[in-house]
């Protein structure tokens, strides 16, 4: 995992607040030193109630995003209701697991929010699936840990996560050569699930000086 992590060559992160789930991501794909992309799509909303942050390859992390929309979709068609975070967080860590001979070759946080509450889970591509108050992925992850331990609490809104998230994100994109190009952001809750205009990001990321 620690080997996968340093070449997911981007920053991703999710975190539980008392009114909702952040999900955040930067855009820059990178190929070795390269930069083949300045807006890549790393953040994907799989139902109103769910997202899903991607780092490793893009063709397996679509692939995946689309598996797991469509299996979503047909549950609430099924049965007339939302699946639980823990039940799409263990769909997709069996699906990873069934391929980890020849692995999928990715690292995701799934987050969202359900009757239960808020929840936010690591998937690695051996199909390992642990939930948390807040994890990152990617190369920039270790510069997101060190502004989450800092600043993390556990009965912070959500508006005060976006702030903290954005500036976890700036951290990796400042020191991580492989993170950069912008921010987006996913705010969910039980009433919705919100993009954070780029506007809005630049205003909090001048709050404190970037």
């Amino acid at each position: 995992m620690e080997e996968v992590n340093k070449k997911t060559g981007t920053t991703i992160l999710g975190m539980v607040c008392k009114d909702g789930v952040i999900i955040a991501t930067e855009r820059r794909a990178t190929m070795g030193t390269l930069i083949a992309h300045k807006a890549t799509k790393k953040l994907y909303k799989i139902d109103e109630h769910m997202a899903l942050a991607t780092a490793g390859l893009v063709g397996d992390l679509q692939a995946l995003s689309r598996y797991l929309t469509a299996e979503v979709n047909l549950y609430r068609l099924k049965r007339e209701t939302l699946m639980p975070i823990n039940s799409a967080a263990t769909l997709m860590a069996n699906i990873l697991n069934q391929h980890k001979f020849y692995p999928y070759y990715v690292q995701l946080i799934l987050g969202g929010w359900d009757a239960a509450g808020g929840h936010v889970f690591s998937l690695d591509s051996a199909g390992g699936s642990i939930p948390d108050k807040y994890t990152s992925g990617g190369s920039g992850s270790p510069y997101v840990f060190g502004v989450l331990e800092d600043l993390f609490k556990d009965d912070m809104s959500v508006n005060e996560g976006i702030d903290i998230a954005v500036r976890a994100i700036s951290a990796a994109m400042n020191r991580d050569s492989c993170s950069g190009n912008g921010i987006d952001v996913a705010v969910i809750t039980d009433k919705e699930f919100k993009i954070i205009p780029d506007e809005e990001i630049k205003k909090r990321m001048a709050k404190f000086g970037k």
